[in-house]
């Protein structure tokens, strides 16, 4: 009786598949393409009780570093390379400041297909470089910065057999639009405003591709205000113009000229929305705040929207009432380096063997 249960039980648990076939039937891709897939995607909406009190809104976490390779970049790989092998591709080739280099890198070793990484000389966090190796990328370090590997990866592209992955692929932006479906899904509808980092900028155009998709097929009743959240450092979309040297701590979005410029402009103007920037010092307070209060460890890029909701209530914004969604893009782990150095001392107490000492450190006696 015990295994009958136990078997019909297994037969009707649906277990999540991926973007691709979980979405297949929403995504402009070819017919026939085959599924390259790490069972990417389905990721949480956390409630973030400390920002919801904080700000009196509904306040929520899409936490995209539970992704295989911890990065939202799994959604959108998975489709590029699944396209690119359906094509008959047997190399890639992708510019990154890290994540994108880490997820193609391990979907180019599912695939069997050469991955080829393009990054910046000493301004990649070590955690996603060791993850592109391990997965057996060839890594090629450029003197230069994220934008100058963009050009030679196009240019390689262009001039050899290998396909480009990066987000001005469009394929990445269908893979990266199914986040907007899942919030949809768990919400109901789609939020109010919808907040998160802006680097190349492909993210928050497939959001926004994923939400006026969701409007028209009548699964949601509204689109959000699309809000993007740059560092002080590399605010290219604030400023209106390339920053020719990029600079900040949140490596993740130090690109000074974004790929997918018009997209994400368009998003924001069509949305009601805006781009603003943060500095580092508030990124990196936004990463422990999240951290210690809502046990959310995300990279510092990802605490980019965080900080700019802060910053915005500190400036008098009302959200009081509203449905926001924040989208935490890559995991804490990424970059624990730049985590630890805000800590002045790492460990608070040594003490001996003995409980008694323990207590007294710990402020129990």
């Amino acid at each position: 009786m015990t295994q009958g249960v136990t078997q019909q039980a297994i037969g009707t648990t649906h277990q999540w598949r991926g973007v691709i076939e979980e979405f297949r039937g929403r995504l402009d891709i070819p017919d026939g393409t085959p599924t390259v897939t790490l069972r990417e995607g389905g990721t949480p909406l956390v409630e973030s009780g400390w920002l919801s009190e904080l700000l009196g809104a509904d306040v929520w976490l899409k936490v995209e570093g539970d992704n295989p390779t911890g990065s939202f970049k799994d959604r959108g790989m998975t489709v590029a390379l699944s396209v690119a092998v359906g094509q008959g591709a047997e190399a890639v080739v992708c510019a990154s400041t890290g994540n994108t280099s880490a997820s193609m890198a391990a979907y180019a070793a599912r695939a069997r297909v050469k991955p080829l990484v393009l990054v910046p000389q000493g301004k990649i966090a070590t955690g996603k470089l060791a993850q592109a190796l391990i997965h057996g990328a060839q890594v090629i370090m450029v003197r230069g910065n994220f934008d100058d590997c963009l050009t030679i990866s196009r240019g390689l592209a262009e001039h050899y057999p290998v396909a480009l992955v990066n987000s001005v692929n469009p394929m990445r932006l269908q893979g990266q639009k199914t986040a907007s479906f899942e919030v949809v899904d768990f919400l109901g509808d789609a939020p109010d405003v919808h907040v998160l980092p802006t680097g190349n900028a492909g993210n928050i155009s497939a959001y926004w591709l994923g939400y006026t998709e969701a409007l028209a097929d009548g699964s949601a009743t509204k689109a959000p205000v699309m809000r993007g959240w740059q560092a002080w450092g590399a605010a290219p979309l604030v400023d209106g113009a390339p920053v020719k040297n990029p600079e900040t701590l949140a490596s993740a979005i130090r690109i000074g000229n974004p790929a997918s410029w018009t997209l994400a402009v368009r998003a924001a103007e069509e949305s009601g929305g805006t781009f603003r920037k943060v500095t580092d010092d508030q990124i990196l307070a936004a990463q422990r705040s999240l951290a210690s209060r809502d046990g959310v460890f995300v990279e510092p890029a990802s605490a980019a929207g965080v900080a700019g909701l802060l910053l915005e209530r500190e400036e008098g914004a009302d959200l009081r009432g509203r449905t926001v969604v924040v989208t935490v893009t890559g995991h804490g782990l990424k970059d624990v380096d730049t985590a630890l150095a805000t800590f002045t001392d790492i460990v608070d107490t040594v003490v001996d063997v003995d409980v008694e000492a323990a207590a007294r450190a710990a402020g129990l006696e």
